[in-house]
């Protein structure tokens, strides 16, 4: 599933192409998403779009009309731009046809994703409404994370992956970050000392960062908007690296199950 360094590198890479263009024609070959396509989608012709930017997964396309597409991957989607002669594929469910003979197609072939119109205040939406502070924000400070985890029992990796106490930590980053904090992921979030949570803090916002840097993680699915995956999967530390070495100290990586999610960390490493 693309996570936010993978909705990140999506924003910025499809953004130069979008921003103050009009948007001409929209096809929706597939409405049948997640949750069916909003069918002003299709009326959004002659709107110009104003900015791209990302709440959390969401991809957000703000419009001169005051309204607003609301985009989000879901597992295995991706938005790409193309030449309006290049070959559609089986699942490009939604095409925004754009100006120079550009499209921006929207593919996805599990169909958990979805394009949304939004009228008004986007924030309030119902999808975005009780999400927490983006973690590259100034809002994500130490002190939120420890304020946050006082007097919780939840083990810390379920903390930070709650996205109504920060967004866009999924599981792939949590462990990592975990790992360079040397934090165990079932330690109880609000028995972890200020100093400790400084360190996590700053961890989730370096992996994060790397990530972003990278392109994202290429796990399965996720490809960016010029169709090249992420390469922060060269870096990984510890997720999807059960049995191999621990570079630190060369104990084995473990797994284990938390929260219905794979869970990967180092025994020795992670107290």
């Amino acid at each position: 599933m693309p996570e936010l360094p993978e909705v990140e590198t999506t924003c910025r890479g499809i953004s130069p192409f979008l921003t103050n263009k009009t948007i001409s024609r929209v096809d929706v070959r597939e409405e049948r998403l997640r949750w069916p396509v909003s069918p002003e989608i299709c009326s959004a012709t002659g709107l110009v779009i104003t900015q791209v930017r990302r709440r959390a997964k969401y991809i957000i396309l703000d419009t001169q009309s005051g309204g607003h597409i609301l985009i989000h991957l879901g597992m295995s989607g991706s938005l790409r731009i193309c030449g309006a002669d290049s070959d559609i594929r089986k699942h490009d469910h939604v095409i925004f046809h754009l100006p120079d003979e550009l499209e921006l197609r929207y593919h996805d072939p599990r169909r958990f994703g979805c394009i949304l119109w939004v009228e008004g205040n986007v924030e309030s939406h119902p999808l975005l409404k009780d999400l927490g502070p983006e973690p590259l924000s100034e809002e994500f400070s130490a002190d939120y994370l420890y304020a946050s985890t006082r007097g919780r029992n939840t083990a810390i990796k379920l903390h930070i992956m709650n996205n109504h106490h920060v967004v866009g930590v999924g599981n792939i980053y949590a462990c990592e970050s975990l790992f360079m904090s040397g934090i165990h992921p079932t330690r109880s979030a609000g028995r972890i000392s200020k100093s400790r949570l400084t360190k996590l803090h700053q961890a989730i916002q370096t992996v994060l960062e790397r990530s972003i840097t990278q392109g994202g993680t290429t796990l399965r699915d996720f490809v960016n908007s010029d169709g090249q995956p992420g390469y922060f999967k060269q870096q990984l530390e510890v997720y999807d690296r059960e049995g191999e070495p621990c570079r630190q100290c060369g104990a084995a990586i473990k797994r284990i199950v938390l929260g219905q999610r794979s869970t990967f960390y180092c025994p020795k490493c992670q107290r």
